[in-house]
């Protein structure tokens, strides 16, 4: 079997490909990297690891003619989560319309899109199931991803919602939670709200167990089954001397008055989405993958812990030079290149927008 994949250089993409090649997979990474460009053959080049590299850039739609050729599956793992409401439209919408395009004319059985369970809007929302609510996307960013999946479903596709991500190499959800403890030192509403996660490598294997299977799934959610408490999650990152857990227990209203008073990077709809209920049940994806994924949605955390003490160390010192704080930040925590996107296609991991 072979595999196109999109996104494969961000946070979710490289697990994807280490996944892949463990499974025996022929992986062909499709990214606008200038060392990606085809020679005079139109080839592109393959690296020491056996992964064929070729050039393809969402922005340039006749840049992906043949990058799906002799491919199974094409997996769309690249979105664009910055503020640039032009570069949401052109990399989640119009990008992935065209990937799927091309997919279709090099006759590709199967395209997975990852998507977000953001694009349901603000909630709180409490064991959700697919199909029970309708997507209500409050930003670009969330409204454009919906629309990219459209065209996934069209080809019979399967549409994955991971909620939150976590892992080494997550610069959103752990480094969010850092900024909101700052401003709002307080459990929030006694920390009692019910969070769908999922680590990084369980994603990675159900990305790829599904894309494998050949299955069109239409849309599912992408979390560990079981919900965890934000309680729970900061206390788990604290006993690895990743954040500190707060003594005294706020209710929601005081919090957000806390957080509208202090500065920092953290909306206050991404602050609801840590600290009130967004929990998304499913089970049907991990069924179509091979098996469930680890017993305890946190167990990953213990191995991140020693990246998420330095990433957050780096943070800090970037804090105190004036450096843009992660939300203002492009992909991957680098300072914006011409609005970069994520994972190859400098589209990112699939974050809350």
């Amino acid at each position: 079997m072979r595999a196109t994949v999109l996104g494969a250089t961000g946070f979710v993409g490289r697990a994807v490909v280490r996944d892949l090649l463990l499974r025996g997979v022929a992986v062909r990474v499709a990214g606008r990297r200038p060392g990606l460009r085809p020679g005079a053959d139109g080839r592109g080049s393959e690296g020491p690891d056996g992964v064929e590299r070729v050039y393809a850039d969402l922005l340039e739609p006749g840049s992906l003619h043949g990058m799906c050729d002799g491919s199974d599956v094409l997996f769309q793992l690249a979105s664009y989560i910055g503020p640039d409401d032009g570069m949401c439209r052109a990399v989640n919408e119009h990008g992935t319309r065209a990937a799927v395009a091309e997919a279709r004319r090099a006759g590709v059985g199967h395209v997975v899109l990852l998507s977000t369970t953001a694009v349901y809007g603000a909630g709180p929302h409490r064991g959700i199931a697919v199909g029970e609510i309708e997507a209500e996307p409050v930003s670009v960013v969330s409204r454009t991803r919906l629309a990219g999946e459209r065209y996934v479903l069209e080809a019979g596709g399967t549409v994955l919602r991971p909620g939150l991500v976590l892992g080494r190499g997550d610069r959103w959800v752990v480094p969010a939670l850092a900024d909101m403890l700052r401003r709002v030192p307080a459990r929030w509403d006694s920390g009692r709200a019910l969070l769908s996660v999922v680590d990084v490598h369980d994603l990675a294997r159900l990305v790829a167990g599904v894309g494998v299977s050949g299955e069109g799934l239409g849309v599912r959610h992408a979390s560990h089954p079981t919900p965890v408490p934000v309680s729970d999650l900061i206390g788990e990152l604290a006993s690895h001397g990743v954040l500190d857990v707060p003594l005294d227990a706020w209710p929601l209203d005081r919090c957000l008055e806390r957080l509208r008073a202090t500065e920092g990077w953290v909306s206050e709809r991404q602050f609801r989405l840590l600290a009130e209920d967004h929990w998304y049940a499913d089970s049907q994806a991990w069924s179509a993958a091979g098996g469930p994924p680890a017993a305890h949605p946190l167990f990953g955390l213990a191995g991140a812990a020693a990246w998420y003490r330095a990433h957050m160390a780096h943070a800090a010192a970037d804090a105190g030079t004036g450096r843009p704080a992660p939300a203002a930040r492009g992909v991957q925590g680098k300072v914006p290149n011409s609005q970069r996107s994520s994972g190859g296609q400098r589209p990112r991991s699939t974050q809350p927008g």
